[in-house]
């Protein structure tokens, strides 16, 4: 029996949730969007197993991909501007602003992203990157 993408999906988050490693996750992310390839959640998720594997090239394109799917996703936004942190691209300011003033207007989004953050933060406690991001969403 073939296993939906819905469900190949929440399992694949809920042995991530486990704590499952990011390594581990990211052929199951990858089967997900490979099979739906318009699931813009898909694409953040594998843009964020990729950040913290240290893939930032290849989470840089998952994280444009789930932006253009879906552009009003603070969770995009903010993997793009990591991505863009990790590798040197100018111009991630645009994407902490837009994503500031997303999770402004939506109290549920802001606590998501405190959230994501800081299980990041606990994965990868050295994730400079993630810190700076954090400061500048929540500090200035």
């Amino acid at each position: 029996m073939t296993t939906t993408i819905e469900e190949l999906f929440d399992t694949g988050l809920e042995r991530y949730k486990a704590g499952e490693s990011a390594e581990s996750l990211i052929p199951v992310f990858k089967e997900v969007c490979d099979r739906s390839p318009k699931a813009s959640s898909a694409w953040i998720c594998l843009a964020w197993l990729y950040l913290l594997d240290n893939k930032a090239q290849l989470a840089y394109k998952a994280a444009n991909k789930a932006i253009k799917l879906n552009p009003q996703d603070p969770q995009a936004r903010i993997n793009l501007a990591l991505a863009m942190l990790e590798i040197g691209q100018k111009g991630l300011r645009e994407h902490i602003d837009f994503a500031q003033q997303l999770i402004f207007v939506n109290k549920e989004w802001e606590e998501e992203v405190k959230k994501s953050i800081e299980d990041g933060l606990t994965r990868k406690p050295d994730w400079q990157g993630l810190a700076k991001v954090k400061k500048w969403l929540f500090e200035e």
